[in-house]
This record gives structure tokens, C-alpha cells and sequence, in this order.
């Protein structure tokens, strides 16, 4: 009995000492680390996707920048305005923009937009269940596309010398 006590003790006293070397360690490497929570923009009400406009008078994208996806993109994963330059955080209005994020739910996913005076920054764009995406920017408009099959839901932002005006596009 007394040896078994022993072992047990024995076996405690290492396993302590085991984590506190462990412990030590990783607070070395830790000092100093700045941690930075992810910022969270906040979401005004939800509103109803726009009225479908006519074909023609939508932008017409010059070539994706992302491949088609069929899990959620996260908001640090949101597509640069060009492959040289990208970025891990989305592209934001200049400073002094006042902009207010909207949320727009249309058939096919949601994507998320901040919406300033003069221009737009995607947040966020994430399909539903079966439906894949791809995303296209330019210095004067955006275009989140919602595909499954043949159908087809397009989300376009336009700020070229007016304020961001959202349009809505069904195949």
C-alpha cells in the first residue's frame, strides 16, 4: 500500500512539474503578444432585396476574382481589388465616409454591404445550402453572384458620381 502511494505520489509530482516547465514556456512566448479581437461591424435591420432591374442596365463584370465556393466566406477572406494588392481585411470607405452596413438576403445567400456616401465595401457574402458564389470589384462598383444550376442571383453596388445604390438581378 505504502508503495503504491509512492508511485501515485511520485507520479503527481512529475505530472506537475511536467506543466508547470510546459506553462512557463508558452507564457515566455506569449509576453508581449498583442491580441486584437476581431472588430464586429454592427448590422442595421434587415431589409427586403430591391426590385429586379433590367439586364442591360447592369455592369458587366470583366472576370472573377474569387472561384466559385459553396461553404461561407469570412468576412477576412473577402476578395481584393487586385491580385497584387490583396489584402486580409476587406477594403473599407475612406476615412470620413460615414457608411451604415446593410444586410441583403436575396435567393441564393446574404451578402453583407457598408454602404458609405460616396462608395461600398463588401463585409461578407455567404450562400445558401447548394448554392455557390463568385464576386467582382471595381473602383466604382460591385457584383456578389448566387449560382445552382441555371439560376442565377446577382447583387450589384454601382457609386460612380452618386451615392451606392443596390440593385438586384434574377436568372
Amino acid at each position: 500500500m505504502r508503495r503504491g502511494i509512492m508511485q501515485a505520489l511520485a507520479w503527481v509530482l512529475a505530472t506537475t512539474a511536467a506543466m508547470a516547465v510546459s506553462w512557463y514556456g508558452v507564457r515566455t512566448v506569449l509576453t508581449g503578444t498583442a491580441y486584437e479581437p476581431p472588430r464586429a461591424l454592427p448590422i442595421s435591420g434587415t431589409t427586403p432585396p430591391l426590385e429586379p432591374a433590367a439586364r442591360g442596365s447592369a455592369p458587366s463584370p470583366s472576370a472573377p476574382e474569387r472561384s466559385a465556393s459553396s461553404t461561407p466566406v469570412p468576412r477576412s477572406a473577402a476578395p481584393a481589388p487586385s491580385a497584387s494588392s490583396r489584402s486580409d481585411a476587406p477594403s473599407a470607405p475612406p476615412p470620413g465616409d460615414n457608411g451604415e452596413v446593410k444586410s441583403f438576403p436575396v435567393r441564393g445567400g446574404r451578402a453583407v454591404f457598408d454602404l458609405g456616401e460616396s462608395s461600398a465595401a463588401l463585409v461578407s457574402a455567404t450562400p445558401d445550402e447548394g448554392w455557390q458564389m463568385r464576386v467582382w470589384k471595381q473602383s466604382a462598383w460591385i457584383r456578389v453572384d448566387f449560382m445552382s444550376g441555371t439560376r442565377t442571383t446577382s447583387l450589384f453596388v454601382t457609386w460612380n458620381g452618386h451615392p451606392p445604390q443596390v440593385q438586384t438581378v434574377e436568372n
